[in-house]
């Protein structure tokens, strides 16, 4: 039994050490470990909206036309000012009646979600909305009237199952389009009855049959106007993203699948087969994978459609995880891969086999006219099929038993545009902006689990993280994210507040080579202004204005003057070089003498605030220049930033003592720093969250390390102790084995200094000496990171105020401070 137990913790270890290895070749494969930059907390340009004791703020609709911002709650509805979400223009209040919730309980559920949660807000017209709620998991909608300062429900709810939810958490999608109400969630109290279903006319919903919807997840709805300028004449058409059991693969467990569903606008059912049945629908596997891995991110969590004039030019992003790693993926799909898969694809239907076995085949044989599952189109109208309701029952027994396709759609390249390792995206939304060089880009706004928001650009295929933004005190998820392109602002959903924001600020970038360099399409430099300007709110001549996303090529900037500073330094001192990188992409590289320097390098600590400098001598005299470096398009752009000259004195006024005595006019300040975290990454949320993160990492490689150790020794002890027998010892007394069996102490000195060389050399710090030992916890991708691009300890968070120490327990390390 004791081996049995220490036997499955080994392999536990195993697994988890595998799965580790595996995340890190997925993101080494794709280049992911060094788009990651961190931007500064923008509290300043967030304003929030939250009521005490309301909770579940997760509906949100934007309405441009009213400036108005209307937010689904529980128990209640909110109008906001869209400009300024914490003004409240009015509110009415909705609540599940008494006699609602008491049945709700008596059957079975909790009492907090016997409540009306508001999840179910689409805009009429700019006077009426439409409204739904659980109402105590008996969902019910409500018109909306709204006047410039009131807003009123009309009081005539009906029971709406089938277009929301009955409980709160459970996911869905619905949409609104000519009168008609789409919506994709459950049909029935325990959950069991999937459906996709249009209602307040013409009303039509999928089959009850696991081959068209098996325990589905939805997530998005929308539509495609594919009828526009379309020379087949073809139909608009809905689409509906969810995650769902594989029925088509033979698996010892339940295999998730992402989906894209499709059916018709103008689909009105079947005469005979499929009465009030889609006879449009037709779902294909969405792929979002890692080619040089097979790695597949399996279960969709929100879809975004990018909408253009030319509906063939549209694209969804989508967010993607897998069932056993913690890594987040988007990925981009063209309406045109899309359309082929579902007007050229193979169709898939279940086949018996012997013994009754169901298993799903490609269909081989002639496939009917019209297409089945294809919209009412020219060619179906030219043979005499006006509407669904004329086509032939072989068309739609066909329907019936094929509705999924044998092809899948897969993404723009053939992999992911973004992988994240470490966040759990929840919500996305796309803004596609045109830059000063008339180029487009692709701006992604990507909300996470723990309540950050990330701003990421696309550009030529090219993706890199340019922000991430921390939108509320405490970490809570973003259950909604809704963008306004008009207004250039950004509304996230919580379950106890709304947040707005700015889509970007570009007043915080201080320089032209801030400016630049951040590769922000919504900002530009003005030559005039000598500042950082929105592009959207320039109406004159843009010749005034640099800017330089695809390339970040700083070169019309004016020059800034870069004067060499002196920096005198005593003999066995360490000294602090300050220098901060010119924007949120760029990477630091000092260089001594011309000479570039290396973070592997024990005799320097490189960070994003500058260098130490340890135990200087004569030989480390000489000239030190800070270049800040920006990649793009496979070339670097470095800029000079700070330049030193440092020479060393003899002064026997400077002995290193337990309390060092600064040099500066107001006296003694007694440094008592405990590791190499400066002050104010000590006040960065965000940067304690980082090294939080890898105090976790260290802290389980080490518990895997002493599983390990423990399974050792136990198994030396059953060798020991006769319980077990050694082959080719089996001649040999108990007493010969345990006296070979000897306690080793190697053993754990080796591993745990093996321990200690590992969180010591893995961090973006270099490795010390003996005498200045470092508190550092490491990850996987800092180490990469440093080896490559001799990336920092610590997010850019300005330059410290203070003398910094290096220490060790209670050991008193001076550290002189050369400014910039």
């Amino acid at each position: 039994m004791k081996m049995s137990g220490t036997t499955a913790v080994l392999c536990l270890y195993l697994v988890y050490g595998l799965m580790q290895q595996m995340e890190a070749s997925i993101l080494t494969a794709n280049n992911f470990y060094n788009n990651f930059i961190t931007c500064m907390f923008l509290d300043g340009n967030i304003k929030t909206f939250m009521k005490p004791g309301l909770s579940n703020f997760s509906t949100l609709l934007v309405s441009e036309e009213t400036d108005t911002l209307f937010v689904g709650a529980r128990d209640v509805v909110f109008a906001l000012d869209l400009n300024d979400i914490s003004r409240e223009i009015a509110s009415e209040d909705w609540f599940a009646t008494r006699d609602r919730q008491l049945e709700c309980i008596r059957r079975g559920k909790d009492k907090v979600d016997c409540r009306n949660y508001i999840l179910l807000l689409h805009k009429i017209n700019d006077t009426n909305l439409y409204v739904c709620g659980t109402n105590a998991f008996y969902p019910a909608c409500d018109y909306m009237v709204i006047n410039s300062t009131d807003i009123h429900l009309q009081g005539k709810a009906e029971e709406s199952r089938g277009r929301c939810p009955f409980e709160p958490t459970l996911k869905y999608a619905s949409l609104l389009v000519d009168s008609a109400f789409y919506s994709a969630t459950s049909n029935n109290f325990l959950g069991t009855e999937p459906i996709i279903l249009r209602s307040l006319r013409n009303h039509l919903r999928t089959e009850f049959k696991a081959s068209w919807l098996n325990e589905p997840s939805f997530v998005y709805m929308d539509i495609v106007q594919e009828s526009e300028s379309n020379p087949d004449g073809d139909d608009d058409k809905i689409y509906v993203f969810f995650t769902e059991t594989a029925v088509e693969f033979e698996f010892y467990d339940k295999l998730l699948v992402s989906r894209i569903a499709r059916v018709c606008k103008g689909d009105l059912g079947g005469k005979r087969i499929l009465q009030k049945r889609w006879t449009s629908f037709l779902k294909s596997r969405l792929i979002c994978s890692v080619p040089e891995s097979n790695f597949q991110f399996n279960i969709v969590h929100d879809v975004f459609l990018l909408k253009r004039a030319d509906w063939r030019e549209s694209m969804f992003y989508g967010i993607f995880t897998q069932q056993w790693l913690d890594i987040s993926a988007v990925c981009a799909f063209s309406m045109k891969a899309v359309h082929e898969v579902f007007t050229k694809g193979n169709y898939k239907g279940p086949v018996t086999v012997e013994h009754s076995h169901v298993k799903w085949m490609v269909f081989r044989g002639e496939v009917p006219l019209p297409r089945p599952g294809a919209c009412i189109d020219n060619f179906a109208r030219s043979i005499g099929y006006n509407t669904s309701l004329d086509l032939p029952d072989k068309i739609l027994q066909f329907v019936r038993d094929h509705p999924l396709m044998d092809n899948a759609v897969n993404p723009i390249g053939d992999r992911p545009v973004l992988l994240k390792r470490g966040s759990n995206y929840t919500r996305i939304v796309v803004d596609r902006i045109t830059g000063l060089d008339k180029k487009t880009y692709d701006v992604l706004f990507i909300g996470t689990d723990n309540g950050y928001l990330h701003k990421a650009l696309n550009c030529d295929g090219e993706m890199f993280i340019m922000e991430e933004i921390q939108l509320f005190q405490s970490p809570e998820p973003v259950q909604s994210l809704k963008l306004s392109s008009k207004k250039g602002l950004l509304y996230v959903g919580s379950p106890s507040q709304v947040v707005q924001l700015p889509v970007s600020v570009c007043s915080r970038y201080k320089h032209c080579l801030d400016c630049v360099l951040a590769r922000d399409p919504y900002c530009a430099w003005s030559e005039s202004f000598e500042t950082c300007v929105p592009v959207a709110n320039q109406t004159g001549d843009v010749q005034d204005l640099i800017q330089s996303v695809k390339n970040g090529d700083a070169s019309k900037c004016p020059k800034v003057g870069n004067n060499v500073r002196n920096c005198p330094v005593i003999i066995g001192n360490s000294v602090h070089l300050k220098c901060a990188p010119m924007s949120n992409l760029a990477r630091m590289v000092w260089k001594f003498n011309g000479s570039s320097l290396q973070a592997e390098d024990s005799k320097y600590l490189l960070y994003d605030g500058g260098i130490v400098i340890f135990n200087v001598t004569v030989a480390d005299a000489g000239f030190y220049d800070c270049h800040s470096v920006e990649r793009a398009n496979g070339k670097e752009f470095p800029v000079t930033v700070a330049s030193y000259i440092l020479y060393t004195q003899q002064d026997s006024a400077f002995i290193m003592t337990k309390n060092y005595t600064t040099n500066q006019p107001n006296g003694d300040t007694t440094l008592k720093v405990k590791s190499l975290v400066s002050s104010s990454l000590l006040n960065d949320p965000a940067k304690q969250k980082s090294l939080e993160d890898q105090k976790e990492k260290l802290i389980l490689k080490l518990l895997g390390a002493g599983f390990a150790l423990l399974f050792s020794s136990l198994l030396v002890w059953n060798f020991c102790k006769g319980h077990l027998s050694v082959p080719w010892k089996r001649e040999k007394s108990s007493k010969t084995a345990n006296a070979d069996c000897l306690p080793g102490p190697t053993l754990a000195t080796e591993g745990s200094g093996a321990a200690r060389k590992s969180s010591a050399t893995r961090t973006n710090t270099s490795t010390v000496n003996e005498s200045v030992p470092l508190v550092s916890f490491p990850s996987e991708e800092e180490r990469s990171a440093n080896v490559q691009h001799n990336t920092s300890l610590t997010k850019r968070s300005g330059t410290c105020s203070s003398q910094s120490c290096l220490v060790e327990d209670e050991t008193m390390f001076p550290t002189e401070e050369c400014g910039m």
